[in-house]
């Protein structure tokens, strides 16, 4: 029963806190992912540093990424006295958390209840990017593990239950339930919104879909529904539900209605009881898509593996076993190979971003015909940005790059079906998640220079860590009319803006000039494994050419240390390389050994508490992007990166999903938020490049 309170007490990072005084390993993120696996499955604990409480569940509602509340609520009793250990019921005894850990798929919770057991929560979503049926259901474990502290048996029984406020962003929508059990012994608490809105959304939540909240059915299990007060006073009471249906549906907010269920442990020993809950949305149709066939609904990809979601919630509450041991196995490659990249402190990062990055994708379609869907979380709701895609892209092609593979997949649809007018890459297939239904008028987002050299090099990444040549080849049309505009805009950029959209658009910006000539080489290499050599030495002595002149009008040679500048002919000036990244990615080598020296050698200078600023425009910076330029510094600065974004993550202020904009100087949100937004695959860059 100690395996996470001492398993690593030894090397346990402390963080200091009121009450209880946890320590959180290998840190005390802004905000604890709780059930975090697609867009509208993302239920995090406030645990910054200011507000809140700190990262202890008993005490404060779980929240779903926007911070509307997701009411869940868990307590237990002990020898007949009640105690909360997860969620904000009032007037109840709060467990003592003693030790939190979290690892890439896991949230592991370690509390004293009353001196007398000790009781081990893990909150668990699954990661398996190579096991498409297990990756496409949109569900969550809770597994507890309930065992003695002082030696003695102590009659125990637990309870947990989730609120009507998951079905709906709307607490005025009326919410019907019901409840039953499978006949592989699963019992369930079905909750869904009345009145179904297909592919519409309040407050960035669903509001179609079912919720099914399970556990294990049998005599030691109880359930009830009804106002919150009375389900949770029963168990408080008397240890145990009424076995008892509300049947008056109602809206979310009248009586708040909740789904419980209590299982009694009976006496408990030094032999640990256990039970297990699943939270998930089923959603038989998730998308919104105009392809090739025209505007219509795409199924979810679960559909293709299972008859209807109470099938898919049966066989995921059973496969348990498969699940944690896949994402343990997971967990600990990205553990070694983080450790061994550069350290602790990367571990730190890579392993808090694994689950939201996943967390903003959704896998729809067939087996024959899958697509991967992703919705720009907080920052604009868009679909499958591409500028969103490309900072996250290590992450997925780490893992498993067919995974970029399907999230493109859309954006060629539409673009090589003559569904967009513009001859440069556009910036997202729909304005607003679910809706994939593109711009034919072509009033997208503008950003032609970043989207075309983003597609450019990210279709190279994809085919050169695949192997799948095929793939440039039949896209090869489309990414030689895009590379044809990165050849007359890249060296001289005109007026506007790059995927750092909120600093405003800007001529002639250095690195946004960098991306388009690593765009055109890589075009170039695309050619040459494609057999069209001649546009392959056509492109690469262009960007060449454009590289010498690169190298004149963007770095200040003249400054102490030199360093790239935030636009040419703006010596005072200076911002983050990071699309310096992509020439090493893809093993270019246009740009010589020399630029990346300098810009080593200079980041260290301009370095504040908690990063290097973004550019000399502000204070704050992107998280992602200092990611991509620690990934191909020199060592020490390097680890200078990647240890200021580790003591940030302990000790910022902010409380919600991680943000990847945020001053450096404080540690605190600039005023816009960009919160737990899948560009946290980015922390991925090393990885990728061992």
């Amino acid at each position: 029963m100690k395996l996470y309170l001492f398993a690593f007490l030894a090397s346990l990072s402390s963080v200091g806190a009121a009450g209880s005084g946890s320590t959180f390993f290998p840190a005390r993120p802004p905000a604890i992912p709780l059930a975090v696996k697609a867009p509208y499955l993302s239920t995090w604990q406030d645990a910054g540093s200011a507000g809140g409480n700190g990262g202890y569940l008993a005490g404060q509602w779980p929240t779903f990424w926007s911070n509307s509340i997701t009411g869940w609520a868990g307590l237990i009793r002990v020898d007949g006295k009640a105690f909360n250990w997860m969620g904000g019921t009032p007037n109840t005894n709060l467990v003592d958390q003693v030790a939190f850990e979290y690892t890439s798929t896991k949230s592991i919770f370690t509390m004293h209840v009353d001196g007398k057991v000790e009781m081990n929560v893990t909150f668990l979503s699954p990661i398996t990017p190579n096991d498409f049926k297990r990756l496409s259901i949109v569900s969550s474990y809770v597994h507890l593990d309930v065992g003695s502290l002082d030696g003695k048996s102590h009659d125990v029984q637990v309870y947990a239950d989730i609120s009507a406020e998951w079905v709906s962003g709307d607490q005025n929508a009326v919410a019907e339930w019901e409840y039953g059990e499978t006949d592989n012994g699963v019992a369930y608490h079905k909750v869904h919104r009345q009145t179904q809105l297909l592919f519409s959304e309040v407050g960035e939540k669903a509001e179609w879909g079912n919720w099914y909240w399970a556990t294990h059915g049998g005599a030691q299990v109880t359930y009830q529904s009804g106002r919150d007060v009375d389900v949770r006073g029963q168990f408080m009471s008397k240890g145990k539900l009424a076995n008892s249906k509300d049947k008056n549906f109602r809206a979310i907010s009248k009586d708040w209605p909740v789904f419980g269920f209590a299982i009694n442990f009976g006496s408990v020993n030094s032999s640990p009881a256990s039970a297990l809950f699943t939270i998930g949305l089923y959603q038989t149709q998730a998308i919104q898509y105009d392809g090739p066939d025209g505007v219509g609904p795409v199924p979810s990809l679960w559909t293709s593996y299972f008859h209807d979601g109470l099938d898919a919630v049966d066989f995921f509450y059973h496969d348990y076993a498969t699940a944690n041991s896949l994402s343990s196995e997971l967990d600990l490659n990205i553990d070694q190979d983080s450790r061994a990249a550069a350290g602790d402190d990367y571990l730190t990062l890579t392993s808090l971003a694994a689950r939201q990055a996943f967390g903003s994708i959704q896998l729809c379609g067939t087996i024959e015909e899958p697509y991967v869907f992703t919705k720009e979380i907080s920052s604009s709701g868009n679909v499958n940005t591409v500028d969103v895609i490309f900072p996250t892209h290590p992450i997925f092609l780490y893992l498993n790059p067919t995974l970029l593979k399907l999230l493109l997949r859309p954006i060629f649809e539409l673009q090589e079906s003559g569904k967009y007018p513009n001859k440069y890459a556009m910036h997202d297939v729909g304005s607003r998640y679910p809706n994939a239904t593109g711009y034919p008028q072509g009033n997208d987002e503008k950003m032609p220079l970043e989207e075309c050299g983003n597609m450019v090099i990210m279709a190279l990444a994809y085919a050169q860590k695949s192997k799948d040549t095929e793939y440039l080849q039949t896209h090869y049309n489309k990414l030689m009319q895009w590379t044809g505009y990165l050849v007359d805009d890249a060296l001289y950029p005109a007026n506007q803006i790059s995927t750092d959209d909120f600093a405003g658009s800007l001529a002639n910006q250095t690195n946004l000039a960098l991306k388009g000539m690593i765009g055109i080489e890589a075009m170039a290499a695309i050619s040459n494994l494609t057999g069209h050599h001649a546009d392959g030495a056509n492109h690469s002595r262009i960007a060449h050419d454009y590289i010498a002149k690169w190298q004149t009008l963007g770095i200040n040679h003249n400054a102490k240390p030199p360093h790239s500048t935030l636009s040419y002919d703006s010596d005072n000036s200076h911002g983050l390389l990071y699309n310096l990244y992509a020439d090493r990615e893809l093993g270019l080598n246009l740009v010589p050994d020399s630029v990346y020296d300098m810009q080593s050698a200079f980041y260290p200078t301009v370095r504040n508490k908690y990063g290097v600023p973004l550019d000399t425009r502000h204070d704050h910076t992107k998280s992602d992007w200092e990611a991509f330029a620690a990934a191909i510094a020199s060592k020490s600065t390097r680890d200078m990166f990647f240890h200021t974004l580790a003591v940030w993550i302990n000790e910022t202020p902010t409380n919600r999903g991680m943000t990847d904009l945020y001053d450096t100087k404080t540690g605190g949100y600039p005023g816009i938020y960009f919160i737990a937004r899948p560009v946290v695959g980015g922390f991925f860059a090393l990885l990728l490049l061992q």
